[in-house]
């Protein structure tokens, strides 16, 4: 079954600059195979060595240390999984940039994020459904309150943010 690496904070301004070919190479490195990346901001889609072990995130965070000195939190994703979350969307997609999927290295309750009163973020709209949140931004996410007080909480897993056509696009490559 393939899965989706989704790295956490790369390509994204100055720090933790990273090529797909790179990623590409570091991965295929482990012997994994069918490497491909989508994007230019972490997202590697592969079918796992035979013997891979079962942390995957683990492997590819050391894997990309060693080859460039870059500590970056991945979270993985196999392609039920993919497909479970494009299936499951709580909201209404008209516009995917508007919708985005905050994915969780391990699930967490809801109070340990900390936010308050989801009143006071409306119009954007939280779901927390197992290690993913679904986070509704009409205004985008880049005048989104409730994106704003999640990136800078303390949560206590791993979290990474992909837009819906990026949450659909991984969950077809991954079929």
């Amino acid at each position: 079954m393939r899965v989706a690496a989704l790295l956490r904070g790369i390509n994204i301004g100055p720090h933790k600059r990273i090529g797909m070919p790179a990623l590409r190479s570091i991965v295929e490195s482990l012997g994994h195979t069918d490497v491909e990346t989508y994007l230019q901001s972490g997202n590697v889609v592969f079918t796992p060595a035979p013997g891979a072990p079962k942390d995957l995130g683990a492997q590819l965070e050391r894997a990309i240390v060693d080859a460039t000195g870059h500590d970056v939190p991945v979270v993985i994703r196999d392609g039920k999984e993919l497909a479970k979350v494009a299936g499951a969307s709580p909201y209404t997609v008209d516009d995917p940039t508007k919708l985005v999927v905050v994915f969780l290295g391990e699930a967490v309750e809801l109070g340990d994020l900390s936010l308050g009163d989801l009143g006071t973020y409306l119009p954007d709209e939280l779901t927390l459904a197992g290690r993913e949140l679904y986070v509704s931004v009409p205004n985008r996410q880049a005048g989104s309150k409730l994106m704003e007080a999640l990136t800078k909480r303390r949560v206590p897993t791993t979290m990474t943010v992909r837009n819906w056509r990026t949450v659909t696009a991984l969950a077809e490559l991954t079929e």
